[in-house]
């Protein structure tokens, strides 16, 4: 286990961390500058049986820098450029781990690799959503993980020292892929032609100076002597042009409260998840607003991060990530809310009438991120639209998001709550695009552009079983004779399929439409590299990854497949 990690306890990976629990960032704020230094601890690692050398991560330092991203943009929302350096000397990063990865089960390094590259994007959006623009600034070997994050930032700047370079030396030391989206950025994002991409690709000791920026490696290459200075001057003269007038008190992100039961589920504030490990499924139920809204913004800010939509908003992303990494063997996540509608939909107005507030616009942003979480997560899901329930506006995503939804139909004997009713809102129409640049419900109704124009003919009702299966926003509507057996049925048929098969049919169908930067990078990582990481050419006996530093090269098997 790890050294008394606040990351790791009692066998439990802990999302939730502060900034005096960091042991291999630190950050330096210069008003609207900040500067934040990798400074890795060897002996910090999630789990004792390797150590990190050279500045390389796992993920516990992949957890540091996602909160840290995520405090910057809610704590320290004046920040106008972020810049990324190495806290050691002669290194920047020499990426994830390997010890680590050849120690870890298959699983724990896909979602791994998948997490790593969510904060990359989230590192990406922050300039257009949050008016922060990042400059990684590279003294020393900059290989695999490393560059990817160097590569996720808007400017990169190498300086010109005759050892400093950038790699990506996966393929032929580890016979693996940059796991967290290299490729696609180098070609996609950066425009690196295809076969210099391939010469990079394939060279262990990657690319220096001049060569790198007429490359489009790097964006910048300055000599040693001048480059501390033309970093710094380089990230003032970007916060310059930034000509944001938005008044910005940071808030503070509180420590999530959760409450953890011997069946392994977990209370918070807004959600509770239950396990049921003999069904191989959770149930997330998420319970809706207990008070109205507060009157305007300036109230919001005061409540901070207790405000229901931010806390429900963070509380459901920990949920997800607990799932992912803690409950593995957990296939079918189940959707399930209960609230006043009318009330929720009270405290979203707020957020979508004051979109010109700061604050307002990153709890949509952090939503918009989430729901995109909830999309990559490679577990089956379904939700119960049932009688009480409040899946309006922003929780209405959640209908579009599942594999599939089911919905009560007219009265239950016995059963005194509300009828089960949906709301769309103008949050359904464009607030949150997925990984492919379109809504939920535009992804839903492909092709079918009318479909989107008839529900939003809806906007703001409160819409039955009936009229909502007849919009086509659920899958299927029972009444109290078949509701019981039709759910159980469903969950029974979906546990018993192979995960293996369910992951691949659930990825290809939840991005339909165009392809993107983003459904690629994640495209690829859940079956190119899915599939990379079991083979015996990278994790077998004497395969790349177990021989790794021990000076004999992987032995492959030559047949193509």
């Amino acid at each position: 286990m790890g050294n008394n990690s606040p990351i790791l306890i009692d066998g439990i990976i802990n999302f939730q961390i502060t900034p005096s629990e960091y042991r291999h960032w630190r950050v330096e704020y210069d008003e609207d500058v900040a500067t934040i230094y990798m400074d890795v601890t060897e002996t910090a690692g999630l789990y004792e049986d390797y150590e990190l050398k050279l500045n390389s991560y796992d993920l516990s330092v992949d957890i540091e820098l996602s909160d840290i991203v995520q405090r910057m943009r809610f704590e320290h929302p004046d920040v106008k450029v972020v810049i990324i350096k190495s806290g050691k000397e002669r290194v920047f990063c020499a990426g994830a781990n390997i010890r680590m990865l050849a120690s870890a089960d298959h699983v724990h390094k896909v979602n791994f690799c998948k997490f790593t590259n969510e904060t990359r994007n989230a590192i990406e959006a922050a300039e257009c959503e949050s008016d922060q623009q990042y400059i990684c600034a590279i003294r020393g070997v900059c290989a695999g993980g490393g560059y990817e994050l160097a590569l996720a930032c808007n400017h990169i700047m190498l300086v010109d020292d005759g050892s400093s370079a950038v790699a990506l030396p996966e393929v032929p030391l580890l016979a693996v892929l940059p796991g967290t989206g290299g490729l696609t950025r180098l070609t996609d994002k950066r425009g690196v032609r295809r076969d210099l991409c391939d010469v990079f690709c394939a060279m262990e000791e990657g690319v220096k100076g001049q060569r790198a920026k007429n490359w489009r490696l790097v964006d910048e290459v300055v000599m040693n002597s001048k480059f501390d200075d033309f970093v710094e001057k380089k990230a003032r003269e970007l916060a310059e042009r930034k000509t944001s007038n938005d008044e910005k008190n940071g808030i503070s992100l509180k420590p999530l409260v959760k409450t953890f039961f011997n069946n392994g589920s977990i209370g918070y504030s807004t959600i509770l998840v239950e396990i049921d490990r003999e069904r191989s499924c959770a149930t997330i139920r998420i319970d809706g607003p207990k008070t109205p809204p507060p009157n305007n913004m300036e109230e919001l800010v005061d409540i901070g991060s207790d405000a229901y939509l931010l806390g429900l908003a963070r509380e459901l992303d920990d949920a997800i990530l607990h799932l992912r990494f803690n409950e593995p063997e957990i296939g079918l996540l189940i959707f399930c809310s209960a609230g006043n509608a009318e009330v929720l939909l009270a405290h979203e107005k707020l957020l979508l009438q004051n979109q010109d507030h700061w604050l307002a616009r990153e709890v949509c942003f952090l939503w918009k991120r989430v729901l995109k979480r909830i999309d990559l997560t490679s577990r089956s899901m379904i939700a119960l639209v049932e009688h009480g329930s409040c899946f309006v506006g922003t929780v209405a995503e959640l209908l579009f998001a599942v594999d599939r939804s089911y919905m009560m139909q007219g009265e239950f004997e016995g059963d005194n709550r509300s009828l089960a009713r949906i709301a769309l809102s103008d949050a359904n129409f464009g607030l949150y695009p997925m990984s492919n640049g379109l809504s939920r419900l535009g992804t839903r109704f492909l092709g079918e552009e009318s479909s989107v124009t008839i529900a939003r003919g809806f906007l703001g009702k409160l819409i039955d079983a009936n009229e909502a299966e007849e919009l086509g926003l659920i899958t299927f509507s029972y009444d109290d004779v078949d509701w019981e057996d039709e759910v159980r049925i469903f969950t029974e048929e979906r546990v018993s399929f192979s995960p293996d098969a369910m992951t691949g049919m659930e990825a290809n169908l939840r991005f339909a439409g165009p392809e993107t930067m983003e459904t690629k990078i994640f495209g690829r990582l859940t079956a190119w590299q899915n599939w990379i990481f079991q083979r015996p050419n990278a994790a077998g006996e004497k395969g790349a990854l177990q021989r790794y530093g021990s000076g004999i090269r992987g032995d492959y098997e030559k047949s193509r497949v």
